[in-house]
């Protein structure tokens, strides 16, 4: 039984959800893999039940019956990995624009004592953003002091949705009362955190855009995330 799982939110990612499972499992360290779909109508879903066949115990899949967001995604997430005790719980997304080759060293933050998450940062120290129109890494950057401004929060990369959260911080945010759906949560979770007064520590990683598939980023996720750091002033979580 690994310490360890990893929970991927998945819609249209039949490009690249094998590799990605093949990557994850061919680490020395073990992590164990949560898939939840959205009932992607490409067959991301089938891709992983046939893979279960060669990894009955590392992988595991939860399918939802229809598209309603990366939160709820994660929230649903967050219940199944909880239930089985797993006592640090990694956020990632399929398309490789995270590497996974930097879990191992989210992990290695988020264990030592006394933290309890770990964000993969562009934005920190050694941090890079790679293939993103200039543009996007400026909209990007100037979210994360934005939001910093609002919330009074030191996290520099505001908005990164690679992360490692120990058991204890989950048991302790109530993450069910977040409302949002999209990137709004990924900030939303971060302050938690900090409202518990739990540490944080923050590892550069080298953000990549994908190469296979299609962004789910819309207008509307990112007015959610504008307008919602106000909201998350007031919220106690």
């Amino acid at each position: 039984m690994s310490d360890s799982i990893i929970i991927i939110p998945t819609y249209n990612e039949i490009e690249n959800i094998e590799r990605m499972i093949r990557k994850v499992f061919s680490y020395k360290k073990e992590f164990h893999l949560l898939i939840v779909d959205d009932n992607s109508p490409d067959g991301t879903a089938q891709k992983v039940i046939d893979l279960q066949k060669e990894y009955p115990t590392q992988l595991h899949l939860l399918q939802r019956p229809e598209k309603n967001g990366l939160g709820t995604a994660y929230k649903a997430g967050f219940d199944w990995c909880l239930d089985k005790d797993y006592e640090y719980l990694f956020e990632m997304d399929a398309d490789f624009s995270h590497n996974p080759d930097d879990l191992i060293r989210l992990y290695e933050a988020c264990s030592k004592k006394d933290i309890h998450m770990a964000i993969g940062s562009r934005y920190c120290k050694g941090g890079k953003v790679k293939n993103w129109p200039i543009m996007r890494v400026l909209m990007s950057y100037f979210a994360s002091i934005y939001v910093r401004m609002i919330l009074w929060i030191g996290i520099k990369d505001t908005t990164a949705g690679f992360k490692c959260y120990s058991k204890e911080a989950l048991q302790k945010v109530n993450y069910h009362n977040i409302p949002f759906k999209g990137y709004a949560f990924q900030i939303c979770m971060k302050y938690g955190v900090l409202q518990h007064k739990l540490a944080y520590k923050e590892v550069p990683i080298t953000f990549i855009d994908r190469q296979e598939g299609t962004s789910k980023m819309s207008s509307g996720i990112f007015k959610e995330a504008l307008f919602g750091v106000w909201k998350m002033k007031k919220m106690k979580l």
